[in-house]
């Protein structure tokens, strides 16, 4: 914690004294000097129609990180990572045991949702995924855009629109909108091969403190086409990347007497799962009696008060009750932990039964391009686009051989399940934009595609027994979107000029539930036919649990999840940017939606840059929102396995117009509105090269849709309850406009760069503050209403998920120096405190308030690398992310499942992966 201190109180230091150097040199400094230092000030797109203009002159606050010129030096190598690291307003870090959302980070903006923020691509809409948050993990409830999809190496830079903009670029933008702009070089190969893992002490399992290893390839072409500015860029990226492990090591129950007597009847060449279906309904009691009264015999660890009474159940009345006393049953006797003994025996160690919890094992393939050819001196036709194939591979749950949930006879030491997932991502954009009599003019069409498609392996179907094969195809999920747009501007020489600007779009969207095939869905019963809810025919364990249904870990969609649903939108929108004078600018932007599952809304958004001094701007925006809700909220509906209350339970995510849904009054979904008001000031000392920014904002959300926690079967009336009997749950839950919500903070960025003796140094410091928290009532009726029910409909988990899972406070503070062919780069990054969701005993009195979380405390991360340009042509970087090994504060015993889940898992800091070391090799021709 010393050097960690030491490194941050010098890099302030640092900052303070070149930035006093910079004052007193340029003070004295030639015209040749004032030429050097000068700089032209990078402009940006976002947030205006009426072109491009300087950030200090924007009247709403827009970030501008550039990535062709940084890939060199950054040590993190994609989006999400580099964003999470350089914008404190930007959120995003690797999930876990999660199902889909282990390959796919959520990425908030302002502390506000996923599917708050907009993302384009060239200033197109990009499609969100095909993925739906419904596991514990930051933005719970959400479908937010896979930037995983896009190679950072093929981006030119990042803007990041700080502000609400639903009124200009439509439904998503209540956070913002971030614009990924790709290359556009030509005339030269360049690439990137990094190799790097994470070095660590807390890496546990059989890795030793390297783990989590990764190798990546960039590559990036681009040629002229014609004469007239024509060109083709291309990028191809392939990562290879290994898991980590960060569980400790597994302290609960994992074998009972019954396991150690069946282990010793295998090793004999009997199998007793053979010789029983259900424990009602056993022709072979007596013969179970006699091989158990056997094999016991065999296991040296037993007392012989154990031995005498196993040997003293002559019936099977005595194993089930014990001559009717359940407490003195064979049951009981059987039942008993011998864990240590078990291992022993076996050659087993408590890490063998440790679940994978950390990163996720991933390959990861992406080709994108990027053209545009002039037609004419006026026009051009234009495209770009990539594809993404991305497969992953993550641990569920250990399933416990003392578990109903494991079929011994096939796994006697149970088994850890596997999801693995294929994501393929499609894109492709086309157009042609171009002037006519003044009027600049663009007409495309942007097509996108996500898909997700399930294959469960390492697991089995436990109803099934020994038929049970070992991997299923669990179906999958698919999105599509296609857009259309047609966009007009025109500058007209008003006062101080003025920007004239409208347009249209047509938005089609396709939403696909893919059912998997029929072992991943169905249960079984002791016959081998599929069950038909008569309990007495149910296939059970030795101790009366039914044998679940369905590929254990994640159960496969079935022909009743299925779906495939359309829906489109029209919009139509206008845009007015005025000059008044040299020193007062005013936007004004209306936009009308029209959706055709949920009807229209009407936004308008002002705006405006008032120059107070030549280098003091004071701006403000106000504008209304909206967010529909998303088709995938709409229909979205399967029934998983989740670790819930510390345990694992069957649960259902059903849509709104399910049977279910009906019979607890749940609302129908209707579109999320917003609120927002920001106001702020630029101010610049050219002198020293010296740029403060400071931007305070306020946003509500009515009718926010959340994600509910589970209804369980004692929760709910009694219809309901034979609706949970049928479908096999324990738990229910749903989407719904639950409450509204107000987020408030403020965005502080300071920039600095200094040019001396052959040195340049860039300086960058930027903080941001923000709260979001629930206001006025929740929107429940009817029996949604009673204090029971409405707890759960908002419960204390959701609440922690909108309001404290993200850090309050965030900042960072970065330096680059470049001496000749060196450039060095320091970063620290501080994390504000965060909250666990889980509600559990923290302060330890053995009583479970309402309130009580897992608190984390916060960090600061240290980054550093180093570069070095060895020729023309070759470069190497050396780097170190978390140079100090930090990890989040760690779980209490009561959240931390028997010390797997080390770490929280419901929070979103800066991930669980310690420290991380790389190289990489730059080249370019």
């Amino acid at each position: 914690m010393r050097n960690k201190k030491t490194i941050l109180s010098a890099s302030v230091l640092f900052f303070l004294g070149v930035f006093t150097y910079g004052q007193e040199k340029d003070s004295a400094s030639t015209k040749k000097d004032s030429v050097i230092t000068n700089n032209v000030e990078e402009v940006v797109i976002l947030g205006s129609r009426a072109g491009a203009r300087s950030k200090t002159d924007s009247p709403v606050p827009v970030d501008v990180f550039n990535l062709k010129e940084a890939s060199v030096i950054l040590p993190q190598s994609n989006i999400g990572q580099i964003l999470n690291a350089i914008a404190p307003s930007f959120t995003s870090t690797v999930q876990t045991n999660s199902d889909g959302t282990d390959h796919l980070d959520p990425a908030q903006l302002r502390g506000l949702g996923p599917d708050q923020v907009l993302v384009l691509v060239n200033g197109k809409r990009r499609h969100t995924s095909a993925l739906v948050n419904v596991n514990g993990t930051p933005g719970r409830g959400t479908v937010g855009t896979d930037l995983n999809a896009i190679p950072s190496f093929a981006l030119n830079r990042i803007e990041v629109l700080r502000d609400g903009a639903a009124a200009q670029y439509g439904s998503d933008a209540i956070a913002g909108v971030m614009n990924l702009e790709l290359k556009r070089d030509t005339g030269k190969l360049a690439g990137q091969i990094s190799y790097g893992g994470n070095l660590t002490p807390t890496a546990n399992d059989h890795t030793g403190n390297f783990d989590g290893q990764n190798i990546q390839l960039d590559l990036n072409y681009g040629t002229k086409i014609g004469t007239k500015g024509g060109f083709f860029n291309i990028t191809w990226s392939s990562q290879f990347r290994n898991p980590t492990y960060r569980a400790g090591t597994e302290k609960g129950p994992i074998f009972n007497a019954y396991n150690a007597i069946e282990q010793r009847a295998m090793q004999d060449g009997v199998n007793l799962s053979s010789l029983f279906t259900n424990i009602k309904d056993t022709p072979n009691s007596q013969q179970i009696i006699d091989y158990v009264h056997q094999y016991a015999q065999g296991v040296n660890y037993f007392s012989a008060t154990q031995l005498s009474d196993i040997q003293n159940a002559n019936t099977f009345t005595d194993f089930t009750d014990g001559a009717g006393n359940p407490q003195k049953g064979l049951w009981s006797l059987l039942s008993a932990d011998v864990t240590d003994q078990e291992l022993a025996y076996r050659g087993l160690t408590r890490k063998d039964f440790n679940m994978q919890v950390g990163q996720s094992k991933l390959n990861n393939h992406q080709l994108f391009i990027n053209a545009e050819i002039p037609v004419s001196d006026d026009w051009k036709v234009y495209t770009f686009g990539g594809y993404s194939l991305r497969h992953g591979t993550s641990g569920g749950f250990y399933r416990k051989p003392r578990e109903s949930r494991t079929f011994t006879a096939l796994y006697p030491n149970g088994y850890l399940p596997q999801i693995g997932t294929d994501i393929q991502d499609i894109s492709l954009s086309a157009g042609i934009k171009g002037k006519w009599e003044g009027w600049h003019i663009d007409f495309s069409n942007t097509f996108g595609q996500n898909s997700f498609t399930y294959n469960i392996g390492n697991t089995g179907n436990t109803s099934m027994r020994f038929a049970s094969p070992s991997e299923f195809d669990a179906g999958g999920l698919r999105f599509t979107q296609n857009t259309i747009n047609l966009d007009f501007s025109k500058k007209y020489d008003i006062l101080e000029g003025m920007n004239v600007a409208f347009g249209g779009e047509h938005r089609f969207e396709n939403f696909k539930i893919t059912e998997g095939e029929r072992d991943s869905y169905q249960t079984y019963d002791q016959y081998g036919n599929i069950w038909n809810g008569n309990p007495n025919i149910r296939a059970t364990d030795f101790f009366g649990q039914a044998l679940p249904g369905g590929s254990q870990v994640f159960n496969g969609f079935r022909p009743e999840n299925a779906v495939n649903k359309n829906r489109q939108s029209l919009a139509a929108y206008a845009d007015v940017e005025l000059n008044f004078t040299d020193w007062l600018l005013v936007d004004a932007a209306a936009r009308y939606e029209n959706y055709s599952d949920f009807g229209s809304t009407f936004n308008y958004k002002l705006a405006s840059r008032i120059k107070i001094a030549p280098n003091f701007n004071v701006r403000l925006a106000g504008s209304t929102g909206f967010r529909a809700p998303s088709i995938h909220q709409i229909y979205y509906n399967v029934t998983s396995t989740l670790y819930t209350n510390n345990q694992l339970m069957e649960v259902g995510t059903f849509s709104n117009d399910s049977k279910l849904a009906e019979q607890l009054n749940m609302p129908k979904l209707k579109q999320e509105t917003s609120k927002s008001a920001s106001i702020g000031f630029t101010y610049k000392i050219p002198s020293v090269n010296l740029t403060f920014t400071a931007d305070g904002y306020f946003t509500k959300i009515d009718n926010r849709i959340i994600l509910t926690d589970q209804f369980l079967k004692k929760d709910v009336p009694v219809e309901a309850q034979l609706e949970f009997e049928k479908l096999n749950i324990n738990g229910a839950q749903f989407f719904t406009n639950a409450i509204d919500t107000e987020t408030k903070g403020i965005d502080i960025v300071i920039s600095h760069n200094a040019r001396f003796s052959g040195i340049k140094l860039d300086n960058n410091f930027a903080i941001n503050l923000n709260q979001t928290k629930q206001v006025g009532d929740i929107h429940s009726a009817g029996m949604l209403k009673s204090p029971t029910l409405e707890k759960i409909y908002f419960s204390e988990k959701s609440r922690v998920y909108l309001e404290e899972a993200v850090p309050r406070v965030k900042a960072s503070l970065s330096h680059t120096l470049t001496w000749k062919d060196l450039s060095f780069y320091l970063r620290n990054t501080y994390f504000g405190k965060v909250t666990g969701a889980d509600v559990l005993d923290a302060n330890g009195d053995g009583i479970i308030e309402f309130n009580e979380h897992q608190k984390i405390g916060d960090k600061i991360i240290t980054d550093i690398s180093i570069a070095y340009q060895f020729t023309k042509n070759i470069g190497l970087t050396l780097g170190v992310n978390n140079l100090f090994d930090i990890y989040p504060t760690k779980n209490l015993p009561a959240s931390s499942n028997n010390d797997q889940f080390v770490y929280s898992r419901s929070t979103s800091q800066f991930g669980q992966n310690g420290r991380y070391v790389f190289s990489r090799l730059n080249f370019n021709f």
